[in-house]
């Protein structure tokens, strides 16, 4: 069924689509941007819809951020999916997941910010559900790579032990996100490139989860 906006130029939408519409609209201001502070008739004007339309799918604007923050979150899935993909050895695929994550996280910063930053905690101090979900899906990429390390022996890592592997993933996730902040901040003011200072990060973390031989 076809609903059409009061306003004069306003182009008719599916009611199915316009919550994507909505989302798609406000993931676009904040990459040209660089700001989510942003009014909802701002979006309508970028969607093509009426004023009120936001209403019928989220309850503020904050509830339209969340679902755009969850949107960076399964961008990020798909990212991280696409780099290991084929990539079977789990020490590359490390590498190759931990690039991604900061390829993405400095190609949209302020998406970024609104995914990992305090912007939607409020007061209760964690971020909302519709985000935490998208970003357990995000993070079980990297789950996945350490599941595999663990069970081949390429990472000294339990392979019997989901809570020793889930302390390596936040570790390894941890790493990863502090690097992008620093460079976000510009708090990695140094004559080192970026693809060198990944390299190094990234030596160090192997380094750690490489298996020693024995002595034996």
């Amino acid at each position: 069924m076809k609903r059409t906006g009061k306003a004069r130029g306003v182009r008719p939408y599916h009611h199915g689509d316009l919550r994507r519409s909505l989302i798609d609209a406000a993931l676009a201001l904040v990459a040209e941007k660089q700001d989510w502070t942003f009014s909802l008739r701002e979006i309508t004007r970028r969607a093509g819809v009426s004023h009120n339309a936001p209403y019928n799918h989220f309850a503020d604007g904050d509830d339209l951020l969340i679902a755009v923050a969850a949107a960076g979150f399964e961008r990020l899935r798909d990212h991280l999916r696409a780099a290991v993909s084929g990539i079977t050895a789990p020490d590359k695929a490390l590498l190759a997941c931990g690039r991604a994550y900061i390829e993405l996280a400095l190609k949209n910063p302020a998406l970024y910010r609104l995914m990992c930053g305090p912007a939607l905690a409020k007061s209760t101090g964690s971020r909302p559900a519709g985000a935490r979900e998208a970003a357990e899906e995000a993070r079980a990429v990297l789950e996945e790579i350490i599941r595999r390390g663990a069970q081949s022996g390429a990472f000294a890592v339990s392979p019997d032990d989901p809570l020793e592997q889930a302390k390596v993933v936040f570790f390894a996730w941890s790493v990863v996100h502090g690097l992008s902040m620093a460079l976000l901040d510009g708090f990695a003011e140094t004559e080192i490139t970026l693809d060198d200072m990944v390299k190094e990060i990234e030596r160090g973390l192997l380094k750690g989860l490489t298996p020693r031989k024995s002595s034996r």
